[in-house]
């Protein structure tokens, strides 16, 4: 059946006042937000209508109605208005960053947790590693008589350490020995080619020292598989206790976030749209079946960088978050791609 101009006002009108209430909507509130004069009655019958074709629902006998999914759906492709952005909430949004840290680490993280308290929701940050991604230099600092740090930097601006034990006292001739057959050997490498077998061949070349070296080889290793893999940050979980329909299952719902390849598998399988909503049953997760996920993805550069990600219940206003977090992708892609460049202009 196909819904006429008032079907579809009285669908608006009941989603836009659920996400401001959370209370199911009765025919008086609906009248009073139409822009045509309607009686309480045809409204009732339009609402039964609804009803009828799933659009709607009614949770008890007595009560308004609510949107179904299909509703929501609905609402979101066909009906929902959304307003560019002013420039006063810009200028809130750009305040949320933290633009004087140089790390692209620090700075997703820090996102993620200003666009948490922006939105009262629950956010998580991606990024994609692209297939050309590069190692730009590595470094290896004394820590102690037998501990080195370890510093891998790659092309896509990331930067990633780790803490190395060795079974031999450190001495700066030797690691200036060892950083220098590690760059000649690693810089402008793809992270995609640094393979164990890769690593065995340097430890076959280092002969008698490939036991000496062969922790800091691995360190080194570990780390191109991190920045391979990407980051993924997760922010905001406990805002979600705030909304009482999320309460009832709140530990599978908190298990599920938890979940680093289940969330990130729902994220990225939005990236080939800029924006994207997904409400809970379109997830096939029965722990997501009263949330709403929208997701933005953000460029650095011309390249992919990855995607940023609001999750909380399905009334969430999704006419105000969308354009919020196209500005907020936007502004974290560009930040990134400026501390890259001046990354990768350091000698």
């Amino acid at each position: 059946m196909e819904l006429d101009e008032r079907k579809l006002k009285i669908l608006a009108a009941i989603v836009e006042a659920y996400i401001n209430t959370g209370e199911p909507v009765g025919s008086k509130t609906v009248c009073s937000m139409l822009d045509f004069p309607v009686s309480s009655a045809t409204v009732r019958n339009e609402m039964a209508a609804l009803s009828e074709l799933g659009i709607l629902e009614q949770p008890h006998t007595s009560s308004g109605r609510v949107p179904s999914y299909q509703g929501y759906r609905i609402y979101i492709d066909r009906l929902m208005d959304i307003k560019p952005l002013t420039e006063t909430e810009k200028n809130e949004i750009d305040a949320l960053f933290n633009v004087k840290d140089p790390d692209p680490d620090k700075l997703l993280q820090d996102a993620c947790e200003a666009l948490a308290q922006f939105t009262s929701c629950a956010t998580v940050t991606t990024t994609l590693t692209p297939h050309d991604a590069v190692i730009n230099r590595i470094e290896i600092m004394k820590a102690g008589r037998t501990t080195a740090v370890v510093l891998v930097m790659a092309s896509n601006g990331v930067v990633k350490s780790k803490v190395c034990r060795v079974g031999f006292q450190l001495s700066y001739d030797v690691l200036d020995f060892f950083v220098k057959f590690v760059n000649d050997r690693f810089k402008n490498r793809t992270l995609e080619n640094i393979t164990l077998a890769f690593i065995e061949t340097l430890l076959v070349s280092l002969g008698e020292y490939s036991v000496v070296f062969s922790p800091l080889l691995v360190s080194i290793y570990e780390i191109c598989r991190e920045i391979e893999e990407g980051n993924f940050i997760l922010g905001g979980q406990t805002n979600l206790l705030a909304y009482r329909e999320l309460n009832d299952h709140a530990h599978e719902l908190f298990t599920f976030l938890n979940n680093r390849k289940m969330l990130t598998s729902l994220i990225d399988s939005s990236l080939n749209d800029m924006v994207k909503v997904i409400l809970g049953k379109e997830a096939e997760q029965y722990e997501l079946e009263d949330l709403g996920v929208v997701v933005a993805k953000y460029k650095i550069g011309r390249m992919d960088g990855g995607a940023i990600g609001v999750i909380g219940p399905v009334r969430i206003d999704y006419s105000r978050l969308i354009p919020h977090l196209r500005y907020f992708a936007d502004t974290l892609g560009r930040l990134l791609a400026d501390t890259i460049e001046s990354q990768n202009d350091q000698p």
